[in-house]
């Protein structure tokens, strides 16, 4: 199926790159990146995630874009759709199969509205090409750089409840969400 290309004023929102491994691995990496996650992430574990990537254009059409700033072409992380691999009360009442957007970007990137601007094309791309009705957002309570990019984009906060994780205690967290109609 491929993975469609998008860009903004400021980004390339691209397939990944064999190149994208490394500078992906290092985010990863990164503590202050992955803060509100229960770990880092090894190389393996990086790795992997860039393939469950590519498994997710195939089997829906959409997915986590590699980002690149367009001026350098520098990697900057990525931001997209995906079917969450979990379960949470608050998805039962949601268009199934539910779609969150999402978004990580390396520290140099925070502050720019980069996550911002990347997260309204992917939302605009799931409303207009993929037929989504609505698209859902959730993160932990403490992440409070991400809960302002969920405000900017218009969602509005739907539920708090305990993020399952495998091998770590639940996490409290909550859900934003936005619609078609809502989006423009």
């Amino acid at each position: 199926m491929g993975t469609p290309q998008l860009t903004t004023a400021r980004l390339l929102m691209r397939g990944w790159l064999p190149a994208d491994r490394e500078p992906f691995a290092r985010m990863n990496a990164d503590p202050e990146v992955m803060e509100h996650f229960p770990s880092t992430m090894t190389r393996a574990e990086s790795d992997a995630f860039v393939d469950r990537i590519g498994r997710g254009f195939d089997t829906y059409g959409f997915g986590l874009w590699a980002l690149e700033l367009r001026a350098t072409g520098e990697f900057l992380g990525f931001t997209g759709l995906s079917v969450p691999r979990f379960h949470a009360p608050w998805m039962d009442v949601r268009e199934q199969p539910v779609v969150e957007v999402g978004w990580r970007l390396v520290r140099r990137a925070w502050g720019q509205g980069l996550a911002t601007e990347a997260a309204r094309e992917a939302c605009r791309f799931g409303f207009e090409d993929v037929g989504r009705a609505e698209i859902v957002s959730f993160t932990v309570t403490g992440n409070l750089r991400s809960q302002a990019v969920m405000r900017r984009l218009g969602m509005t906060r739907i539920a708090e409840y305990d993020h399952p994780v495998v091998g770590h205690p639940a996490l409290p967290s909550v859900a934003f969400l936005l619609t078609r109609e809502r989006s423009g």
